[in-house]
């Protein structure tokens, strides 16, 4: 593994060890999709004077998750409102977001992370939409874990968690051509053996994976490089590893045994 990836790492972990790292991922990742689910709906809105009321919302709601939520509710919401600036400095031209928007866009997006009503920036008339989706997702969590009990599962869930960086340390250390999706498998494999705690840590930690490409390139109006076929492929290999079925399917010849 090279020194600075180390370095990177060791420092989060403890940066983070107040929560736990499992914890911490857990809480991020749900802030991220908080922060998605607000754009989203914004989008869909598409209501005059309402951007305010979705950047605090998308905040308040990522910061209920917990330090992750919140801290993944910054790293967003920050990027997003230091990307135009940064272009407007390249290109020596204008986004069309000035100072004064971004300076009233971080306002309301620090008042929904300290955990004020972010309907202070709600414009009249925007039309009511329950979470339908939050809620479901929430009760099938709850029901897939009552049989065994939230201690055993998040047990495996932080064995899972382990299983899936040492996958992804081992996959760096091979740095071997083609490789990526035998050690995506054997990860969600090796995390699924834990139990349904270990299955749920690696469809987490392989989504947040997936997806935060798709996420940067949407902030910064640009491309990662890392295309929607090539994550759909490394999607079948973590679902084939979660699945059971054997990892070696995608193992390339002359991957050392070691791996």
């Amino acid at each position: 593994m090279k020194l600075f990836t180390s370095l990177v790492f060791c420092a989060w972990v403890l940066g983070v060890s107040s929560v736990g790292m499992f914890e911490f991922m857990g809480q991020a990742y749900d802030g991220a999709k908080d922060m998605w689910r607000a754009y989203s709906d914004m989008r869909e809105a598409n209501y005059k004077d309402s951007d305010k009321y979705f950047h605090a919302r998308g905040n308040y709601d990522a910061a209920k998750r917990g330090p992750g939520g919140a801290w993944a509710a910054e790293v967003i919401s920050d990027a997003r409102e230091t990307y135009p600036r940064f272009t407007d400095l390249l290109k020596h031209g204008d986004s069309g977001h000035g100072l004064a928007d971004s300076l009233a866009d971080q306002e309301a997006n620090e008042l929904g992370r300290s955990g004020k009503d972010p309907n202070r920036f709600r414009p009249p008339g925007l039309p009511a939409k329950m979470k339908l989706s939050t809620i479901i997702v929430f009760c099938c969590l709850i029901l897939s874990v009552s049989s065994q009990g939230w201690r055993t599962f998040l047990r495996e869930a932080g064995q899972g968690t382990k299983d899936m960086w040492r996958a992804y340390s081992d996959m760096r250390e091979a740095n071997y051509k083609n490789s990526d999706k035998y050690f995506h498998a054997r990860g969600n494999y090796d995390a699924a053996k834990r139990g349904p705690g270990g299955a749920w840590a690696a469809e987490v930690i392989s989504d947040f994976r997936e997806a935060y490409p798709r996420l940067t390139d949407l902030v910064k109006h640009g491309d990662s490089g890392h295309g929607l076929v090539d994550s759909r492929a490394d999607q079948e290999a973590n679902r084939w590893g979660r699945s059971g079925k054997d990892p070696n399917r995608f193992r390339p010849p002359g991957l050392p045994d070691k791996y």
